[in-house]
């Protein structure tokens, strides 16, 4: 019986080729992003934590505070900043421009890398209207369950509450802050949302977020908000202390340094709001992105009354 010839398929060498070739490109890119990656210290490795206490809550912790941040180079060395000094969460202060898409989301906080899984995030009124689609989904994709619109957690000897500033009159919040502020004895808490109750910079104050200002007005030490896209700390009201701190990237906005209310402010330069927390009080620098120190002051825990 006559025997047929083996079938010799045409393709199956340069399809062979191409794949080699595409493997060593591949293995070319990974070894020349090594080698750009050697230039910066290695992140430590953890695991997600952002919307649970620190491991141990009552050991000091240094903490960072930015919003209004896009995928931009500005980001991109106020992140590197804050990398560089291994912190132990970001808390995020709201707004990825411009309307807080999933590509948007995943754009910005790709230059985190493995840091996202320490970003405490908050909602920002760019956020918010599609936060289903966006805010959500995504820090689900990070944290792996359900994100919630406002939040608390330990870390430093300190109560950190992520409070929605889009939704500052519902109930359920209400509820929340109520029970957070009344079992943290002492005033050690610091509170942080979106849009400031009072700012002099370009969106002034915001008055309808006062049910959460006069939540934690005398009872929180420190508040943090972004929004305005500039640096601002506030004189202390009733020993609670609020700072604006959107220059995390996207564009600057001028303050009226004449405001009476503040006692320092910067709209010239992007940066940070970096906290070394301790017992009982907070050392706050505000940082430049090139590492310039702009500005020093201590937070104490508040004494105020307990929460109605």
């Amino acid at each position: 019986m006559r025997t047929r010839p083996p079938l010799r398929p045409p393709r199956v060498r340069p399809a062979t080729a191409r794949v080699a070739l595409t493997a060593l490109a591949l293995a070319l890119t990974v070894g020349g992003c090594a080698g750009l990656l050697q230039t910066a210290p290695p992140a430590r490795p953890v695991a997600n934590r952002a919307f649970a206490d620190a491991a141990d809550p009552a050991a000091p912790a240094l903490l960072w505070a930015l919003g209004d941040a896009d995928d931009g180079p500005a980001a991109a060395r106020v992140i590197a900043r804050m990398a560089a000094s291994d912190p132990e969460r970001i808390l995020y202060l709201g707004d990825v421009y411009e309307t807080g898409s999933p590509q948007e989301l995943r754009r910005t906080f790709a230059a985190y890398g493995p840091l996202v899984r320490r970003v405490a995030p908050t909602p920002g009124n760019h956020d918010w209207p599609s936060h289903d689609v966006g805010y959500d989904r995504f820090w689900r994709s990070v944290t792996g369950a359900a994100t919630p619109p406002w939040y608390g957690f330990a870390a430093g000897g300190w109560r950190i509450l992520s409070l929605n500033s889009e939704t500052p009159r519902d109930p359920g919040q209400r509820r929340f802050l109520r029970a957070e502020l009344a079992g943290a004895p002492g005033g050690c808490v610091i509170a942080f949302w979106h849009r400031p109750r009072f700012s002099a910079g370009r969106h002034g104050d915001a008055a309808d977020v006062a049910p959460l200002w006069e939540a934690v007005r005398g009872r929180a030490a420190l508040v943090l908000n972004g929004h305005d896209h500039d640096l601002q700390r506030l004189r202390p009201d009733a020993g609670t202390t609020e700072i604006v701190a959107g220059a995390g990237g996207h564009g600057l906005y001028p303050v009226d340094a004449s405001d009476r209310r503040l006692a320092f402010s910067e709209d010239r330069r992007y940066g940070a709001v970096r906290m070394a927390l301790g017992p009982r009080s907070a050392a706050v620098t505000v940082v430049a992105r090139d590492g310039a120190v702009l500005d020093r002051s201590t937070v104490r825990c508040a004494r105020g009354p307990a929460a109605g």
